[in-house]
């Protein structure tokens, strides 16, 4: 017991230290957790840990998240990506397992090898680039995207890799191990096969080809017909309890039951969590089931990779540094190489294409998986498999280095050359609009209609050509230059909206316009509140959250669900919107972007107070902030009169 729990300790408080700071140094969470795995390496050795062993039961972590792919597919999602989805994706994972394939035939391996060799390093880190993506801001990029389409592929294409790779089972293996002498077959297995891990028991032991065919699309109908019809019955009937934990227990009960099943019909239990998750994905219950299965998910991915980090061989390693280096670097040429000959195929240009390339450049988490695997089944030698293990986990580790490359050297230099020249502006307006997307299109469009003449500027070259298709006058260029401010017509301007995602831009712009140009009325979209303050420092009154007005419009939509006449509805959101306005307002004036908000006493204290003076204005108990409400909708009272001449006074 006492082993168990310290164990349970040194895995955990690895975790929790080295991923936020991975996460931190931008090297994402499963690089951290290798590098957990790396640096308690010793300490499980000391501790007689069967690293190995430990890895099979954190291997249900892979079949729990091919679970969650399968309840996230939309069928909508899929045919709207088609192209990109099997086109690019489909081309990248097949060239880069011919191209690995022959090139390890030309090293002298047979063509089974050669081929799961193939299969395993097509695949590229999932969890890495997309995590990076978000972070950066990238993935509603053109590139981003693309590299979505890859990814999301390389995940489906998983699951009949992972049922065709056992066909490749070698007759005699013993032979083929002498391919790398000295290795360390046992430091790196796989799982026992399904019957193994069941005490032998089979379902299609013995039985002829023809029967053990006919039992297994049994099997995966049983899957697809129980996703279909019992799991609603089961999960209402499980509901009548009005225990969360049964809940949980079921969710796992259900994919540890369809692994089972896969398994005793000798296929991968990653397939039928798969399928069930398809299945599922259109259930009333699919949120309720990702967020059960998903806290044992991450804890088992986690465990996984660590064991992973913990399991690499230091020692064949450094006796073959040079040829596994070797490996690492000339895999994530060949498969940059793939890729930035497809970013030209689909037609992807400038940084995208190369955010596209350095990217997705490196081989996956699931090749630890399949690596496993093909050992398990007898496919590569786990002498083999050692080394290449070492080169998946080293390319992973490179790729931080590669998204650096891209941020300093790739990305300025396509800024500062764009391939496009700023329109010749020909008008001027009353006012300008600075980016027009889903926000600043929609306030161009009510001007427009309101009589008024806008000078649009905006550097998205594709989605100015779209709507330029269907008769919406913009110019190209970048709005946050001086210059083009000036041709559009800045000095003579009135109103100046500010609609660009970056945060930084428009802040720096809200300066610069504030400074040059004060006869200009600011109109500036926000992100967040912590935005709202930055803006305001910087000299803009007018500040509009993008999200705040339709989160108002849904709590009116409530009021009124809730029985709220419509006037009554409308009359508190307005009184909730003007109070927030000026919370804001006096927020603002105590924020200080050097102090985290929650250690600002001064800011806490204040927000403490007009939180609670909104609420009881909200609930009628207060005039302090009823004063402030729109006129030509409430008239005042005599209390909100004397109210405002108090706060006059004061």
């Amino acid at each position: 017991m006492e082993g168990f729990l310290a164990l349970s300790f040194v895995l955990l408080i690895a975790g929790i230290i080295a991923v936020p700071i991975a996460a931190r140094l931008g090297l994402g969470s499963v690089l951290g957790y290798l590098i957990a795995g790396i640096i308690i390496s010793p300490l499980l050795q000391r501790l007689g840990v069967d690293v190995v062993s430990l890895q099979h039961f954190a291997e249900f972590g892979v079949v729990m998240m091919l679970f969650l792919v399968g309840l996230e597919l939309e069928p909508r999602l899929l045919w709207q990506m088609k192209a990109k989805l099997l086109g690019l994706g489909g081309l990248q994972v097949g060239l880069t397992t011919l191209c690995v394939m022959a090139i390890a035939m030309l090293f002298g391996l047979v063509w089974t090898v050669s081929l799961a060799i193939g299969l395993v390093f097509a695949l590229s880190s999932t969890a890495i680039v997309l995590q990076t993506l978000n972070e950066k801001g990238l993935l509603k990029s053109d590139g981003g995207q693309a590299g979505f389409a890859v990814l999301l592929f390389q995940d489906i294409a998983v699951i009949p890799m992972l049922a065709f790779i056992p066909l490749l089972a070698l007759p005699d293996l013993a032979g083929i191990e002498n391919l790398a002498p000295g290795a360390d077959v046992s430091s790196h297995g796989a799982a026992a096969n399904g019957a193994e891990a069941v005490g032998g028991f089979s379902l299609v032991d013995g039985l002829p080809a023809w029967q053990q065919a006919l039992v297994t699309l049994a099997a995966i109908a049983a899957v697809i017909v129980g996703g279909s019809f019992l799991t609603r019955p089961v999960f209402r009937f499980i509901a009548m309890a009005k225990l969360r934990e049964l809940f949980t227990a079921t969710a796992l009960m259900m994919v540890i039951g369809i692994a089972l099943l896969m398994t005793l019909v000798g296929l991968s239990p990653a397939l039928g969590t798969f399928l069930a998750g398809v299945v599922l994905a259109n259930s009333e219950y699919r949120h309720e089931l990702e967020s059960d299965i998903d806290p044992f998910k991450g804890l088992l991915l986690g465990l996984f990779f660590i064991t992973v980090g913990a399991g690499i061989n230091f020692g064949l390693l450094f006796a073959n540094l040079g040829a596994i280096v070797a490996m690492t670097i000339g895999l994530m040429l060949l498969k940059g190489a793939i890729l930035l000959a497809l970013s030209f195929v689909f037609r992807l240009g400038g940084a995208d294409r190369w955010l596209l390339t350095l990217g997705l450049a490196q081989a996956g988490e699931f090749g630890f998986v399949l690596l496993s695997f093909t050992v398990a089944n007898k496919v590569i030698p786990a002498a083999i498999a050692d080394q290449l293990l070492l080169v998946v986990a080293l390319s992973m580790l490179l790729t931080p280095a590669f998204f650096i490359l891209y941020d300093k050297i790739i990305a300025p230099r396509y800024a500062a050359a764009q391939t496009r020249e700023p329109d010749p502006i020909d008008e001027n307006g009353t006012i300008i609009i600075v980016g027009h997307g889903r926000f600043g299109g929609i306030v161009n469009r009510i001007l427009l209609g309101a009589g008024f003449n806008t000078v649009v500027l905006d550097h998205n070259s594709a989605q100015l050509d779209l709507l330029r298709t269907f008769g919406v006058k913009v110019f190209y260029g970048d709005g946050t230059r001086p210059d083009l401010l000036h041709a559009a017509g800045i000095d003579e301007a009135k109103i100046l909206v500010i609609a660009i995602d970056d945060e930084h831009q428009a802040t720096e712009l809200v300066q610069y316009v504030t400074k040059n140009h004060p006869h200009i009325y600011i109109v500036v979209r926000a992100r967040d509140r912590n935005h709202v303050y930055r803006l305001y420092a910087a000299g803009a009154r007018d500040i509009i959250r993008e999200t705040f007005d339709g989160s108002v419009r849904a709590g009116r939509s409530a009021l009124e669900a809730l029985g709220f006449h419509p006037y009554d509805a409308e009359r508190q959101v307005r009184g909730f919107v003007t109070g927030d306005k000026e919370v804001v307002r006096q927020l603002a004036q105590l924020y200080d972007p050097e102090i985290p908000i929650h250690q600002n006493e001064a800011y806490v204290a204040r927000a403490r107070e007009l939180s609670a003076e909104q609420e009881a204005a909200m609930r009628g108990k207060s005039t302090a902030f009823a004063s402030r409400a729109d006129r030509g909708w409430v008239p005042p009272s005599e209390a909100d009169i004397a109210a405002e001449a108090k706060q006059a006074k004061s």
